[in-house]
């Protein structure tokens, strides 16, 4: 059965679908656990209160829901968000001071789910910090015990910038297992009904470090050359050519997140023949060099690392 046409509901499907895999289970759990902070992968246009009932909810937060116009000041927050992360993380300030973040997750050239983590201070809380936050509440009508909301508001967790910066970099890196888990689950949907071509796709994750022609997987699929040729390109929308590099790269992008890990000796681990050849493909897939792309982990690469 194929995924529905909405990229809404494609992607409602397919956060449930990541949400069961024990591989983001264990993730979250680690993440809550080691930081103190709400963990939660949130389809898009999904404009609700991603944290409400997580764990490590803020006290704040939580006495916060409770009100009709606090929840749509909130909401605002993550239509805003949503709009500003659309290619890489973005991180807002609520009413109250308290942070809140969201990393997308990309599912080939598409936007597929957000990771979302927050409701954290980046400063030590003070009175008169909160004297501003109360006159906001006030301001919204709401009713609620200000003496609790204060207690709740001094509870929030608080982290350095560099600390938060850090744990954006851990769910970034952690989105680009999830985007791989989504593209597995799109091809599996979408070749259900081709078993061959399953297994050739396998074939090709197996042995996409070695030399490989389209002749070689076909026959290991027991395909014609020509058959299969058209049957890859039917099932998946891509040539075998273009499907090859594409695993590749994305091999080379798993690799560069070790910051020593020469950018020549990645591409030859991945299959590619030759840097030319290497550096061509890579730019055309990923939309900017190799060197650049290790750049916006690391800052400047070094020289010693291309």
């Amino acid at each position: 059965m194929s995924l529905p046409e909405s990229p809404a509901k494609r992607s409602r499907v397919l956060v449930a679908q990541l949400k069961e895999f024990k591989s983001f289970k264990d993730y979250q759990d680690a993440f809550r656990e080691t930081t103190g902070l709400p963990l939660n992968l949130r389809p898009i246009e999904a404009f609700d209160l991603p944290h409400y009932g997580d764990p490590k909810e803020n006290p704040f937060c939580a006495l916060m829901a409770k009100s009709n116009h606090t929840c749509a000041a909130c909401v605002q927050l993550q239509e805003k968000i949503e709009i500003e992360a659309q290619l890489e993380p973005k991180s807002l300030k609520c009413f109250a001071g308290l942070c809140d973040s969201a990393v997308p997750v990309r599912v080939g050239e598409n936007l597929g789910a957000f990771l979302q983590t927050g409701q954290v201070l980046t400063h030590s809380p003070t009175k008169k910090q909160f004297s501003t936050v109360t006159r906001s509440v006030l301001k919204f009508g709401t009713d609620v015990d200000l003496k609790k909301l204060e207690e709740a508001w001094f509870q929030s967790r608080v982290v350095s910038k560099k600390q938060y910066d850090s744990i954006l970099r851990l769910l970034t890196i952690f989105s680009l297992h999830l985007s791989s888990l989504s593209n597995q689950l799109i091809v599996r949907e979408e070749t259900s009904e081709s078993p061959s071509i399953t297994h050739a796709l396998g074939y090709i994750f197996e042995h996409h470090s070695d030399e490989m022609s389209l002749e070689e997987v076909a026959k290991a699929v027991n395909m014609s050359a020509f058959y299969f040729c058209k049957m890859f390109k039917k099932t998946t929308g891509m040539t075998f050519t273009d499907y090859l590099a594409r695993v590749r790269v994305e091999k080379v992008k798993n690799l560069l997140l070790n910051p020593h890990k020469r950018i020549s000796k990645a591409a030859f681990e991945a299959g590619f023949q030759s840097l030319s050849q290497f550096n061509r493909v890579f730019r055309k897939i990923a939309g900017e060099a190799p060197t650049a792309y290790r750049g916006g982990w690391n800052g400047t690469a070094s020289p010693a690392r291309r």
